[in-house]
C-alpha cells in the first residue's frame, strides 16, 4: 500500500496531517480510550502525536478506500493469468464468460500487467 500523496487524514480532536508524512502507526494498549487510540509518528517530528482514531481507520485514510479494489483486482488478474487456455475456452463456452477480456478491462483501469507472482 502506498499512501496517496497530498491527502490529509484526520487523527481526531483537530489534529490533521499529510498521508505521505506518516511514518508509523502503533496502537495504544495501555491507557487507552477516548482520544487515545494510536500513536502516530510523523517524518520531521520527534514524538509521535496521539490520535483518537484506530490505526486501521487512519490507514484506510492515507491509502484510500479505492486501494484495496485495486489490489483485489491485481490479484484476480494473476489468477486468470494461470488458468490453461482450454479451461479459459471452457468458461467462455459453458458460462458466457471471456476471463482474457476480464483481465483486459483489469488491465485498463489499473494500468498494470497482471504478473505470474504468488500471494
Amino acid at each position: 500500500m502506498k499512501a496517496i500523496p497530498d491527502r490529509i487524514v484526520t487523527l481526531g480532536f483537530g489534529k490533521h496531517v499529510r498521508a505521505d508524512r506518516i511514518v508509523a502507526l502503533v496502537p495504544i494498549e495501555e491507557d487507552r480510550g477516548p482520544g487515545r487510540r494510536t500513536l502516530v509518528y510523523v517524518d520531521g517530528l520527534p514524538d509521535p502525536l496521539v490520535a483518537g482514531r484506530t490505526e486501521a481507520t487512519i490507514l484506510r485514510d492515507m491509502v484510500g478506500a479505492e486501494s484495496g479494489a485495486s489490489e483485489l483486482l491485481r490479484e484476480l488478474q494473476v489468477q486468470i493469468g494461470q488458468v490453461r487456455p482450454l479451461l479459459k475456452s471452457s468458461i467462455r463456452s459453458e458460462a458466457g464468460l471471456d476471463l482474457d477480456e476480464l483481465s483486459r478491462r483489469i488491465t485498463d483501469l489499473t494500468g498494470e500487467q497482471g504478473s505470474l507472482r504468488m500471494f
